[in-house]
């Protein structure tokens, strides 16, 4: 059975975070290949003035392009209206039936999953790998783990990461400020906001 890992996510903009914490589920869990899904209209960010679906794909798209094993989907993009990722995992699944499905996503997010669109149906449909990040410790991360099993059928492995500390949010600040963020995004994907003008 292939094994596809998800990395789905805003990307305003896509960041070398995001790069290094798909390369190591690649390595960590053996995966096939890595499917970078930006999202369409996020629910959760509705009062954010967010770019267009099209804009974040470019970005991912160049940001992805001389990784080998790593590729776009525009699913969500695609899809009117607000996008949820359990029906994302359900949609791929049916297109899909002989993928195993491994989504990745950070601290922040394993703690705020409960409170997802009928996670139940997340955890149905694919296993989470959780990164260490933000001011959560190893200790917190295996206790939430740890409940969501118990409470749930989610089913969840720990990601061996070294935290690097760029947000999306911290690199929309600088390019306003006029800093620099050569050390924060592929080279590609800073002459693509330059080029369009974004987040001045």
């Amino acid at each position: 059975m292939k094994k596809t890992g998800i990395m789905g996510g805003t990307f305003n903009p896509i960041h070398n975070g995001h790069l290094a914490l798909a390369r190591k589920a690649r390595e960590q869990f053996a995966l096939d290949e890595i499917l970078f899904i930006p999202c369409g209209e996020p629910y959760m960010k509705a009062a954010q003035k967010i770019p267009s679906g099209q804009i974040r794909a470019e970005m991912t798209a160049l940001a992805i392009r001389e990784e080998a094993g790593f590729s776009l989907s525009t699913i969500e993009i695609d899809h009117p209206g607000n996008t949820y990722t359990y029906e994302t995992l359900e949609r791929l699944k049916q297109e899909t039936p002989d993928t195993e499905f491994y989504f990745i996503l950070g601290a922040d997010n394993l703690f705020q999953i409960p409170k997802w669109a009928k996670p139940e149906r997340i955890f149905a449909n694919c296993r989470l790998l959780a990164a260490v990040r933000d001011d959560k410790t190893v200790a917190d991360m295996e206790a939430q783990i740890k409940y969501l099993e118990q409470t749930s059928q989610a089913v969840i492995f720990l990601l061996k990461t070294e935290c690097m500390d760029i947000s999306s949010s911290e690199i929309r600040r600088k390019v306003a400020d006029g800093v620099s963020i050569e050390a924060d995004v592929p080279a590609s994907v800073r002459a693509y906001i330059e080029e369009k003008g974004l987040y001045l």
